[in-house]
């Protein structure tokens, strides 16, 4: 089983696919990252020896932050704009969407469930 930055890759999926189970790393960085190694992105995860494992491991490491490196990262820019005060900074406190979507009847992923309030019903008064 290869083990790249910390994630097991899959074994029996083509290596095109397993590295995107590294964070940071999608389909076409994984593509670009084995053109440039020249491996062939249709061999599967157990078919590559150590030295293509080394290779692309240290490949990953010398040119992109992943994993723990940029989870970091973004959450430092995301406390720094909280810290600033600025707009999104401040959507971000609230827990609120932070891209300009409507919040008046959506958003429900991000505000979570409904919060109903309780409506007094009027007691109708006989004469």
């Amino acid at each position: 089983m290869a083990r790249i930055a910390g994630v097991d890759l899959p074994r029996n999926k083509r290596i095109e696919v397993g590295l995107t189970y590294i964070f940071g790393i999608g389909r076409s960085r994984s593509r670009k990252v084995l053109a440039s190694i020249s491996i062939d992105p249709n061999k599967k995860t157990d078919q590559l020896g150590e030295e293509e494992v080394a290779k692309i491991r240290e490949h990953i490491e010398k040119s992109f932050a992943v994993e723990g490196e940029l989870r970091r990262t973004i959450s430092m820019n995301i406390k720094r704009l909280m810290d600033l005060g600025t707009y999104r900074g401040l959507r971000h406190r609230k827990n609120l969407p932070v891209r300009g979507q409507r919040t008046h009847t959506n958003s429900r992923t991000r505000k979570g469930p409904r919060k109903t309030v309780s409506v007094r019903k009027q007691l109708k008064v006989s004469k």
